[in-house]
């Protein structure tokens, strides 16, 4: 086989004994890149010799992580400079997501401006694909991870204040609609242009249905850190999952679901969307770390705080596949496209996501097992 080199310019076939598309699985596939964008996708034996063959692998676009907070020792939280938001990238970029959203725990006010300021700056330059504000608008009662002294009531200063900075680069909002003016507050967020999530929540069926109705399109994490479902008080997760409009999202990792949710969740009328939710320890050692204000232990591949409470994850988009097929019996398709086609069009990124014309050239190489064995993005090779 020739040697995975390549420049972004370069044109190329690669043939797959495997290859899953947007709608369809090709076994044997090809697909064609020119310029860092995919010029054909196909099944069948491909027009040509190829550059490059993987008669016993399958081809998948890049994994597109919407929800981490970060990885290898550093967190976007404290990402002033690109070093911090280069090296969260690289970490995960190395384990086949060629897509990556900065996700932000609760701040100060103060201190959330300037960290989306700094970071929309990077999404300008290409290097993250948009901002993620989870918090300050969330649940006292499901705070999870965040700083309870640092909650806010949605008002539509605060709201305005946020997205403002992020120059049009905020993409998300995961807020809870129960809270004073939370509804408005969705109709502000979507009206900027970005999604908002209903997550971290105690909103019950029915206002979690207002919420949809305002223009909520997502839900964060769905069951965890949000009012359970019962058989008499159904909450919000219900709500979120009969809609085929909501793109929900979920962390399969064996910690933060039962796999039988898992599989549940990607069976739903919802879109299903794999998320980290991954904290600094991602791709590092365990340890003692920081999430925003708060002190979290690593240990085991499970992120928590003193009292017990999860704290993210350690988790990469290319284990949570692995969890979701090989552990909870998810189709692999189906895996695949909740980690590369839903996650891109959760935040409208219409170019990214699928091995389809026109599409930027970001795709993996999966073995018999599931591991990334070579990634691509835009078109080139990246370093082992």
């Amino acid at each position: 086989m020739t040697p995975l080199t390549s420049a972004p310019g370069d044109s190329m076939l690669i043939a797959s004994g495997t290859v899953i598309a947007p709608d369809a699985v090709h076994s044997p596939g090809w697909v064609e890149i020119s310029a860092g964008r995919i010029v054909a996708c196909a099944a069948g034996e491909p027009p040509r010799t190829p550059r490059h063959s993987f008669p016993h692998s399958t081809l998948a676009p890049g994994y597109v992580d919407v929800h981490v907070h970060g990885g290898g020792g550093h967190s976007f939280n404290d990402a002033d400079s690109g070093v911090a938001a280069a090296r969260i990238a690289a970490t995960h970029l190395a384990r086949g997501t060629t897509t990556l959203m900065a996700s932000l725990v609760t701040a100060s006010l103060d201190e959330s401006e300037r960290t989306v300021t700094a970071l929309a700056a990077l999404v300008e330059q290409g290097l993250l694909a948009g901002i993620h504000l989870e918090g300050p608008w969330l649940s006292p009662a499901h705070r999870g991870a965040h700083d309870d002294a640092l909650l806010r009531i949605p008002d539509a200063e605060s709201v305005d204040r946020l997205l403002r900075a992020g120059r049009g680069t905020v993409r998300m909002v995961t807020i809870a609609p129960e809270l004073a003016g939370g509804l408005d507050a969705i109709r502000q967020i979507v009206g900027f242009g970005a999604v908002a999530a209903i997550g971290h929540t105690d909103a019950d069926y029915d206002l979690t249905r207002q919420a949809i109705a305002a223009g909520a399109s997502a839900g964060t994490h769905v069951f965890n850190t949000m009012r359970p479902l019962l058989h008499r008080e159904p909450g919000p997760a219900l709500a979120l999952l009969e809609n085929p409009a909501v793109f929900a999202e979920l962390i399969a990792d064996g910690v933060h679901l039962h796999p039988a949710i898992v599989k549940f969740i990607t069976q739903s009328p919802a879109r299903p969307v794999f998320v980290t939710d991954a904290m600094a320890a991602a791709g590092a050692d365990d340890g003692e770390y920081k999430l925003g204000s708060l002190d979290v232990s690593v240990a085991g591949g499970q992120a928590r705080l003193a009292d017990g409470t999860i704290a993210g994850s350690v988790l990469t988009l290319s284990e949570a596949v692995r969890y979701a097929v090989h552990t909870a019996g998810v189709p692999l398709a189906d895996a695949v496209r909740a980690a590369t086609q839903n996650p891109a069009d959760m935040i409208g990124l219409p170019d990214r996501g699928r091995l389809a014309a026109g599409h930027r050239a970001d795709l993996i190489v999966l073995d018999a097992a599931l591991h990334v064995t070579a990634t691509m993005q835009s078109g080139a090779w990246c370093e082992a």
